[in-house]
């Protein structure tokens, strides 16, 4: 005998299972969303209010939407076992201008609380205290005076839950999330487009519910058919890729006004035969490089301040870009030095790596991009530094739940003093909303340098400086950072010792990490 499924699916046990006071859903079409809500509802309503039971308040947006989840509700309550009185009709006449507001009622007697599902928004919810239900919020007639409202819930001990696909990108659903992702208002969210529910089991459930064998023959038509009804709207609908959600992401007045003269910008570029010099010529001709064109302006940082460090690899088509910033004494965090590297070898790029961060007072960690070669090198930081460096592979994933707040900088002036310059400014126009995603797309730009020759870039700039400013605004506790010297060869650095030593530059202490340079 085969085993029962769950009742619910992962994606619902998820949703029932975050406990956060406010939480938002941004979902595909008939992804049974409201179906998982209404269970956990019953039991929020069923329990005392000693085990956290509250009253639960429902906002659908038309009256077959509201039926159809207090229909749930009652279902939930008979598997739960739950004493409920049978569903009350009324209206809700608090106030006369909501005098035809549909309202059902269930009722639990051992409780004392109650569900009362509304079929519109009405015009005075507060004062009332429990758990806030909005059932496909980006449609609701007012959804940012319905959100003031909702924040008065939280203030008693309440909760607020906010379920619904998008209506466009300009939306005040959309925005909510956004906010949230950016940082500037707490809350928790939830993200179930359609073909990740199918993935979880959502078409497994319609065959159950239909008594219908499952194929993934017809899961795959099932799927193909549901996009071919939605057609051009299935990109919204299923796919919760607002409307009007593409283009560039930082506009050319924003990049602008948070760039300045004067910030360092330290370029250049290796011949590819200089890869293959030996080990130790390299190591003094970037130990030169470094003191001569880095150490002024290292020896610059106000010693005072947070410091950290992005950055971006290349090799030979891309560069390799490490943005300095530190954050002021009123919070803003400002870009003091900006390092480009060209065609430079993968050895002399982790050796300049550490002769800037050996020099940042206290420095307070590193994004490293560590996908394709940059794995390697984020890696050798890591085994270096510690904990304070963060290795990132970017994703679609990442670049959601982070570039808003990487914008929200811009835009708050809480991110400033980037070099003016012509290059930096068209790797942050680069960055453009894809499908709804703010990232970084695979096309290359071909950009002129200063002396009129055609140069490759791809974003390297913004990421390296998304990174940076990501890693300034952790919450990581800077530490006093003390070279393990663990992961370079002892041969190695012993033969360059004494090479340094013969050249005149005197002795190198430290133990094997250099740290005398």
């Amino acid at each position: 005998m085969s085993e029962l499924p769950s009742a619910l699916l992962p994606y619902q046990q998820r949703w029932i299972a975050d406990t956060a006071p406010f939480k938002i859903a941004e979902k595909g079409r008939r992804t049974g969303l409201t179906w998982a809500e209404a269970a956990d509802d019953v039991l929020i309503a069923a329990a005392a209010k000693s085990a956290g039971g509250q009253n639960v308040y429902y906002l659908g947006t038309d009256k077959e939407m509201t039926e159809e989840y207090i229909d749930a509700c009652g279902m939930w309550a008979k598997q739960f076992n739950r004493a409920a009185l049978a569903v009350e009709e009324g209206l809700w006449a608090e106030d006369a201008e909501d005098k035809h507001i549909k309202m059902f009622t269930i009722r639990f007697p051992d409780s004392g609380h109650k569900i009362i599902a509304l079929a519109s928004r009405p015009r005075k919810l507060r004062g009332r205290q429990g758990v806030l239900v909005g059932d496909e919020s980006a449609f609701q007639d007012d959804l940012p005076a319905l959100i003031k409202a909702a924040m008065a819930f939280l203030i008693w001990g309440g909760k607020v839950r906010l379920i619904s696909t998008h209506d466009g990108d300009d939306n005040a659903f959309n925005q909510l999330i956004q906010e949230i992702r950016a940082g500037k208002r707490k809350g928790s969210i939830h993200r179930i487009p359609f073909r990740e529910a199918v993935k979880e089991g959502l078409y497994q459930r319609v065959c159950m519910r239909m008594g219908k064998v499952w194929t993934q023959a017809d899961e795959d038509a099932w799927v193909d058919e549901t996009y071919d009804y939605y057609s051009e709207d299935a990109d919204e609908e299923l796919d919760l890729i607002p409307s009007k959600g593409g283009g560039v992401y930082l506009s050319m007045g924003l990049i602008l006004s948070r760039m300045a003269h004067g910030i360092p910008i330290v370029r250049d570029s290796w011949k590819p035969e200089f890869a293959y010099e030996s080990e130790e010529s390299r190591y003094l001709t970037i130990k030169d490089w470094c003191i001569e064109n880095l150490l002024p302006h290292l020896q610059a940082l106000d010693p005072t301040l947070y410091t950290a460090i992005g950055g971006d690899y290349g090799r030979v088509g891309d560069l390799t870009v490490y943005p300095i910033l530190q954050e002021g004494k009123d919070l803003v965090r400002r870009c003091k030095l900006w390092v480009e590297l060209g065609q430079c070898p993968y050895r002399q790029q982790e050796q300049i790596f550490n002769f800037i961060c050996e020099r940042l007072p206290k420095f307070k960690g590193a994004g490293l991009d560590s996908l394709g070669i940059g794995s390697a090198l984020a890696e050798f930081a890591r085994q270096k530094y510690g904990s304070i460096i963060e290795e990132v592979k970017l994703s679609e994933t990442f670049y959601l739940e982070n570039m808003p707040k990487f914008k929200a900088a811009f835009e708050d002036g809480l991110l400033d003093d980037i070099p003016q310059d012509d290059q930096i400014r068209d790797d942050l126009r680069a960055i453009k909303k894809i499908n709804g995603v703010p990232k970084m797309p695979k096309e290359k730009s071909q950009q002129k340098s200063k002396d009129g020759k055609r140069i490759q870039r791809h974003g390297d700039g913004a990421i390296a400086l998304f990174l940076a400013d990501r890693a300034l605004s952790s919450e990581v506790v800077p530490i006093e950072f003390e070279s393990s010297g663990a992961r370079a060869s002892c041969r190695y650095l012993e033969d360059v010792r004494k090479l340094h030593e013969d050249r005149g530059y005197g002795s190198v202490s430290g133990g094997n990490d250099f740290r005398g340079w």
